[in-house]
C-alpha cells in the first residue's frame, strides 16, 4: 500500500436492543422496506400508527447498526401467552435497508436472535415466511431453518394466492 494511504474501511456492523428512542427511525424502516414480497398488511399511509405499543415494546427488537446508521430490525417474541409454549421464540419481523442489503445484516439479525432465544433459555425459534419470498427463503434454510408446514393458498395478495410457510429451527 503506498504511503500515506489508509487500508480500505470495513462497515462495523452492530446488533443491540433497541431503545424506546429508535421508534422514529425503526418505524421509518419499517415503512420504506414495505413490499408485497413479505407484507400482508396494506402499505401504510400517514397518519401512521406508532411503532413501540403494549404488545410492540422496545425490548422485543434487536436492532442492526452499519457505521453508527440504524439500518434494521428483528422482532423476536414469545408466540403466545401459553404457559407451555414459553420454551419458544419466533420472530415476528425482519426488515434491512435496501442500501444495506448484501452486507449481512439480516444473516447477523438472524444468529443474534439465536443466541437471544439461548440466553433466554428457549429451545426453538420460529418464523412465518411467504411463499413467494424466495430470496428470505434461501437466507432461513442457510440458517438452519426447515420448513415445518405449509398453508396453501393462505393470503390473496395482488390478486394472487400465496402460501403461507412455517419454518423453525432448534437453538
Amino acid at each position: 500500500m503506498p504511503e500515506g494511504t489508509e487500508p480500505p474501511q470495513t462497515p462495523a456492523l452492530r446488533i443491540r436492543t433497541a431503545l424506546l428512542t429508535d421508534e422514529e427511525v425503526l418505524a421509518a424502516v419499517d415503512r420504506v422496506t414495505w413490499s408485497p414480497l413479505h407484507a400482508v398488511m396494506p402499505r401504510p399511509q400517514p397518519p401512521y400508527d406508532a411503532f413501540f405499543d403494549e404488545r410492540h415494546v422496545p425490548e422485543d427488537y434487536l436492532v442492526a447498526e452499519l457505521d453508527g446508521r440504524v439500518v434494521g430490525y428483528l422482532r423476536l417474541v414469545v408466540p403466545t401467552s401459553l404457559a407451555c409454549n414459553t420454551h419458544v421464540r419466533q420472530i415476528q419481523g425482519l426488515a434491512v435497508l435496501d442500501e444495506a442489503r448484501g452486507r449481512g445484516v439480516a444473516r447477523a439479525l438472524l444468529r443474534a436472535a439465536v443466541e437471544t432465544t439461548r440466553r433466554q433459555g428457549a429451545r426453538r425459534l420460529t418464523l412465518r415466511v411467504l411463499g413467494h419470498n424466495a430470496p428470505a427463503r434461501r437466507l432461513y434454510e442457510s440458517e438452519g431453518f426447515l420448513v415445518e408446514g405449509v398453508l396453501p393458498e393462505e393470503f390473496l395478495l395482488d390478486g394472487k394466492y400465496v402460501d403461507d410457510v412455517f419454518m423453525g429451527r432448534p437453538v
